[in-house]
């Protein structure tokens, strides 16, 4: 079949892809979510989801190297900005740290990007080469995992709060704050995609391309299950569960 479907169908298409393959299904986040993992495996997950949302700003400034269109890169560059923020004042990235900080972990250490897994790595990587390299319509669809994450951060928000000492609005203000801008971001790059992907080719790709950043962000879960749940398993270089921890506080030391 070569004739696109109607944007309806491939709207409905891209939701299907999220509803069987997101990542908020996978055991680690049931773990975290549910209040059944131990502080070390909470530090885990927050130095390795760091990596990827260091490489955030670098991805969108990629895509925008790539852009001819003024009004594209007008409408793009706001992301940036969102995890970047200021020079002054933090963006996603600083609410990250503050994280790091109330979980025991020294913000400069998480920010090093020392001990994160060699796969973590390796998918994050792959992303922003996926994005630096392929066509612009595959580039924005691959951000489209955002129609799905307003759900997983109020299950997360809530998660936190109900099982974790540590939890509080400071800790947790990345994921509220992505509440907000997270429905604006996918509003643009849904319509972008809808638009564009005006060939069965392209809208296979489209969704080709999203599927590829849902195996991206559950690949990272699967390295951490590997390296901090099943015993033993820390590749070379990840991080001891040691390093870069502050000192047990009550707060931390109340979900162990």
């Amino acid at each position: 079949m070569t004739t696109p479907t109607d944007k309806h169908a491939f709207h409905a298409r891209l939701l299907e892809i999220g509803k069987e393959r997101y990542h908020d299904k996978h055991p680690f986040h049931v773990m975290l979510h549910g209040g059944h993992c131990t502080m070390t495996q909470v530090r885990a997950w927050v130095i390795n989801r760091y990596y990827y949302q260091s490489r955030i700003p670098m991805k969108d400034a990629a895509f925008l190297s790539r852009c001819d269109d003024p009004d594209l890169r007008r409408a793009w560059r706001s992301r940036i900005e969102d995890h970047d923020g200021g020079i002054d004042e933090g963006g996603g990235i600083r609410r990250w740290l503050r994280l790091a900080e109330a979980v025991g972990l020294d913000p400069a250490y998480v920010a090093s990007t020392k001990g994160v897994l060699p796969a973590t790595r390796f998918a994050v990587d792959a992303y922003v080469s996926f994005v630096r390299e392929k066509p612009l319509v595959e580039a924005v669809a691959s951000s489209l995992t955002e129609l799905f994450a307003p759900k997983i951060h109020s299950e997360r928000i809530a998660g936190l709060l109900e099982h974790y000492a540590f939890a509080d609005d400071a800790a947790l203000a990345y994921f509220r704050q992505r509440l907000n801008e997270a429905p604006r971001d996918v509003e643009f790059g849904l319509s972008f995609v809808l638009d564009h992907a005006d060939t069965r080719e392209k809208q296979d790709a489209a969704a080709a391309a999203l599927t590829f950043k849902t195996d991206v962000l559950w690949s990272q879960l699967d390295a951490l299950y590997s390296a901090y749940v099943t015993p033993g398993r820390i590749p070379p270089g990840g991080w001891d569960g040691e390093e870069g921890v502050v000192g047990k506080t009550i707060a931390t030391e109340a979900a162990e």
